[in-house]
């Protein structure tokens, strides 16, 4: 609907002061008389009858910056509340299994635990350390001290020993050998408080190895059981491009990345580089790059006035990306930063 007139004929005290005003009052109408005596009575604007008029919404005029994280709903603020909502009333899946994630709590999982392992012999597990570097000895002494015996570490479990540590170089996970049980109705109380240690120790997750070194996974927050996949609780900046939590890594939220073509550092092939083939570059001066890159393409028997076009791609892809025996590349040399287009 688009309004048009000359200045002063009443554009916008219909818009605003007649067809918005009674869009909201509908809808505060609509409202418990709990929630009305919060907000107050709106007066009804001075028309006859209005009909088919939804919930609207009033977009205040006025100017902005140009800024390429300003859309309309952080403009007109909608998208707070639009996070607010996800958060919310949002559903988790499981972006490794496409499952919904789900939460248990320990009632739930030790109904699970003697349902599905009824008479089967089992290691309940708190993960401590998952897919972090470290030796993690002072780790293994306040274990040690807590009571606990044995630790399963990246997948086998061993006794915890004095001065124990692991490669702080590696990747690990470390779990600690809560209780050794067989599930059955009659021990539900003393399973149940081996599930309660396991949950303070874990944080509130815990696993289940089976014999055959099969490994179940039970969270009190979002978790995907069949990998064990773990999801913090949502939160509205997991859902703002402005926020670090909920951008996306590539672009920053932004939308748009920006790239160095080899197109466009190097236009015209059939000139050499000492003719001003590399762009930014321009044309030989008697500077350290040239005399690098004089070094690279003696290595593959080229000089600066080869054209680029008789130059092997083998060299070319050493002068733009490097290689490993230290050559450099023309994406450091010069500070831009160059996309590799295979």
């Amino acid at each position: 609907m688009v309004f048009t007139g000359i200045s002063g004929s009443g554009k916008s005290s219909l818009a605003f002061d007649t067809i918005y005003a009674e869009g909201q009052r509908r809808y505060m109408e609509s409202f418990s008389a709990y929630a009305r005596s919060f907000i107050g009575n709106l007066e009804r604007p001075d028309v006859d009858k209005i009909n088919g008029l939804s919930p609207v919404i009033s977009i205040e005029q006025k100017t902005t910056s140009r800024n390429p994280r300003s859309t309309v709903g952080t403009v007109t603020e909608i998208y707070d509340f639009m996070r607010l909502l996800y958060a919310r009333a949002g559903e988790a899946y499981s972006y490794l299994s496409g499952d919904k994630m789900i939460r248990q709590s320990e009632d739930q999982i030790l109904d699970a635990i003697i349902n599905n392992f009824n008479g089967k012999k089992l290691t309940l597990l708190a993960p401590v350390v998952k897919g972090r570097k470290g030796h993690y000895r002072e780790l293994f002494v306040q274990i040690r001290k807590q009571g606990f015996s044995k630790v399963r570490v990246d997948g086998d479990v061993v006794d915890i020993t004095a001065k124990m540590q692991v490669d702080r170089f590696k990747i690990h996970d470390i779990e600690i050998v809560i209780d050794r049980i067989v599930p059955n109705e009659k021990d539900r109380h003393r399973i149940g408080q081996s599930i309660a240690m396991a949950m303070k120790e874990g944080k509130g997750v815990i696993m289940i190895m089976e014999e055959n070194q099969k490994v179940h996974h039970f969270s009190k927050f979002l978790m995907d059981p069949k990998t064990g996949l773990s999801y913090d609780e949502p939160a509205p900046n997991n859902f703002s491009f402005n926020s670090p939590y909920g951008a996306c890594p590539s672009c920053t939220g932004l939308g748009v990345i920006e790239e160095i073509t080899e197109d466009s550092i190097i236009p015209d092939k059939k000139l050499s580089i000492s003719r001003g083939g590399i762009l930014p570059l321009g044309e030989y001066r008697d500077i350290w790059i040239f005399k690098k890159i004089e070094a690279i393409l003696k290595r593959y028997k080229f000089t600066l006035t080869t054209p680029l076009k008789d130059i092997s791609r083998d060299a070319l892809k050493v002068l733009l990306y490097g290689d490993d025996a230290g050559g450099g590349s023309l994406g450091k040399i010069s500070g831009h930063r160059v996309e590799h287009p295979l």
